[in-house]
């Protein structure tokens, strides 16, 4: 093993925020954007803050007790006690990897990546201590030469599950996931590293980083990662090492793609060639996100407008309302164009993976287009994948439900814990993160993507700047932004005005409102409301001197607004969802999983937007008026009245037929023979 390069100072790494690069630590080639790191912004109320807190006190001392009990930890701990025994002369000792999937010591690495920004948020004396026992679990296991797979070294004299191949990596391009833990594992190192200053994860890390160059480095053959993400984990290397042989792994992974394979794991083409999103959406999404980075750091124009065609793909044909991705349960994967079913998968990973590709995009960029793409996942496609208590899971996220159907791997309804548990400690691990997305900077500019009740310490060229927001978003669309300079200083403070207040929900034509035209928004600074500001890639540009404290106000107008489906949408037909600001709405009812086939809405009296305090941990509800058919004739029977729930939230009353879109109008006699 080389010497190891200096390290990133812990307070230096922070502007390296899961998936995000700072420009401090490279050289001329880097994102033009630079994230203001999670850490230096603090949730006060709220939301986000809420959500956060649960995920803090709940989730991630239930994940970490699901991976023991599990048996994914004892992997670990099989793999350095046959280590151990064979060393001691026991030459055929060796153990059937004892759970189900070879990618399972992921789960190990995402636990720990979450509890260490959850260590960021709070120091806590218990979890930093139950995270070095783990991590001296981990270390055990790894092999002298840096290998670490536990279903190898558990089993190493013949594969021990058949996606395992007789040597390493030969069937890495299909099923062993031997990349992939990789990938997680550099994640999770990095993360503890920037939470404790610990090396000790990160040391595993770095170890096994020398063993992928001895193996693919230089000119040697590299195969093709089957499940993407070692991409993103060995940049995440270079952050903090400086080291260029990661980077140019990197790259080398990605360029092994192609020019022929399955469109399954991307491998139908070159990068640089795709223009669509197919296969499997996860690794399609991890995919794309290791594109930016490697076009930012290499300034390597050809994957930026690789990503760029295939973003659009995704906005204007493949993207569900709520944000979610991945229509297909088959091969957990991207449709066809306009493919889109009520009762599509939209796995909880792959809507995690989106949002970090969106907000690459917006690095790459500055174009709030993408923020406004990760907004509606993370108030709908990706929050939905946990229960309001914290504890309970979707793997996928459909948009209809019959209120019977075990779709969630092998439950009806939210479960616990999964055989394949790649989602739960994905959404902790955001969960934990997510201030990371809200600010921006470069220089001259600071740029505020998210809405919450919030405190930062910001940047701003050479300037140190207070930023704090006030309000009650998504309920309310009335934020009080406070900037704060420690000195006068002239900057431009540009603050997202989202597409669905300017009367759209996608900068596509994908889904409409009925009613666009009743999207309003102001803003206004120091009590003087700006008189036709322009917006500019989705910004209102505020450029002054920023002298004490500052208000910048802005309101936006949160109407409740009936979605239409573009017309070559065919699930969608002759029916409306709703939305009012980021979140999009659903219906659950009792009774027979039909019931929505017999239910139609009224125009009036009007939808109304009520907070209730006491529904599901507190949201704003829809409450509307619907008309019972007649089975038989279609005809209206009889009004009954509706409540529409945040899509988010759905499934925490019991299980129940859902659906997002409602009839509009009567359907037609023939539409109960067909159903």
């Amino acid at each position: 093993m080389r010497p190891l390069p200096r390290l990133v100072t812990p307070l230096l790494f922070l502007a390296v925020l899961f998936g995000s690069l700072g420009q401090t630590l490279f050289g001329a080639e880097n994102y033009p954007f630079t994230p203001v790191p999670f850490t230096s912004v603090r949730l006060t109320g709220g939301f986000w803050l809420e959500k956060q807190e649960t995920n803090r006190t709940v989730t991630v001392p239930f994940a970490l007790k699901q991976c023991e009990e599990s048996g994914r930890l004892k992997n670990f701990q099989l793999a350095a006690e046959v280590m151990r025994r064979r060393a001691a002369g026991e030459a055929h000792y060796e153990v059937i990897p004892p759970t189900e999937f070879p990618f399972d010591d992921t789960d190990v690495y995402k636990a720990i990546e979450g509890a260490s920004y959850v260590l960021s948020m709070k120091p806590d004396a218990a979890l930093e201590h139950t995270l070095d026992q783990w991590i001296a679990i981990v270390t055990a296991a790894q092999e002298p030469d840096g290998y670490l797979y536990t279903f190898r070294t558990m089993h190493p004299d013949s594969p021990g599950h058949p996606w395992v191949g007789q040597k390493r990596w030969e069937q890495d391009p299909f099923l062993s996931h031997e990349l992939y833990d990789c990938g997680h594992l550099y994640e999770a190192g990095v993360a503890h590293f920037q939470a404790t200053g610990k090396r000790t994860l990160l040391d595993v890390c770095l170890k096994n980083a020398e063993l992928l160059w001895h193996d693919f480095g230089d000119d040697r053959p590299i195969v093709a990662p089957g499940h993407q993400i070692v991409e993103m984990g060995l940049v995440k290397l270079y952050s903090v090492t400086h080291d260029k042989r990661y980077l140019v792994l990197a790259k080398k992974f990605l360029d092994a793609r192609g020019p022929r394979g399955p469109e399954y794991n991307q491998r139908h083409k070159r990068v640089v060639d795709q223009d669509e999103a197919v296969g499997h959406a996860v690794r399609a999404n991890y995919m794309y996100s290791g594109m930016a980075d490697v076009a930012a750091l290499t300034g390597d124009q050809r994957y930026e407008s690789a990503i760029q065609k295939i973003w659009q793909n995704v906005v204007e044909k493949k993207l569900y309302l709520t944000g979610g991705v991945g229509a297909l349960e088959h091969g957990e994967a991207y449709g066809g164009d306009y493919d889109l079913p009520d009762d599509g998968y939209n796995e909880t990973c792959a809507a995690v993976a989106f949002m970090m590709w969106n907000h690459r995009m917006f690095l790459l960029s500055g174009d709030a287009k993408y923020m406004d793409v990760f907004e509606r996942t993370a108030y709908n496609g990706f929050l939905s994948g946990v229960s309001v208590s914290g504890d309970r899971f979707f793997y996928p996220n459909p948009l209809a439900y019959d209120g019977q159907k075990k779709n969630n791997n092998g439950f009806a309804g939210r479960a616990p814990w999964f055989g394949c548990a790649c989602c739960p400690p994905n959404l902790m691990r955001t969960l934990a993160s997510l201030t990371g997305y809200f600010y921006a900077v470069t220089d001259s500019s600071l740029f505020i993507n998210l809405y919450g009740e919030n405190e930062a310490d910001i940047t701003i060229g050479k300037n140190a700047v207070g930023v704090s927001q006030s309000t009650a978003y998504p309920w309310d669309g009335r934020i009080k932004i406070r900037v704060t300079p420690n000195k006068p200083a002239t900057f431009t403070v540009r603050v997202r005005i989202p597409e669905w207040a300017r009367g759209q929900p996608l900068p596509s034509d994908l889904y409409t409102y009925e009613d666009a035209a009743s999207a309003s928004w102001h803003v206004a600074v120091n009590g003087e409301v700006l008189k036709n500001p322009k917006i500019e890639n989705g910004y209102v540009s505020i450029t002054r001197e920023w002298t004490g404290t500052e208000a910048i106000d802005l309101t936006l107008a949160m109407p409740v607004h009936r979605v239409r489906g573009n017309d070559f949408l065919f699930g969608s037909h002759e029916r409306v969802a709703f939305e009012r600001g980021p979140v999009v709405y659903c219906f659950e009812q009792d009774g027979d999983p039909k019931t929505f086939k017999h239910l139609a809405l009224t125009n009036t009296p009007p939808v109304v937007a009520t907070f209730d305090e006491k529904l599901l941990g507190g949201v704003t509800k829809l409450e509307m008026v619907g008309v019972e058919l007649d089975a038989k004739s279609s005809s209206p029977a009889k009004e009954e009245p509706l409540i529409a729930i945040p899509y988010f939230s759905w499934d925490n009353q019991g299980l129940k037929p859902m659906t997002v879109w409602m009839h509009s109008r009567p359907p037609a006699p023939d539409h109960f023979a067909s159903n």
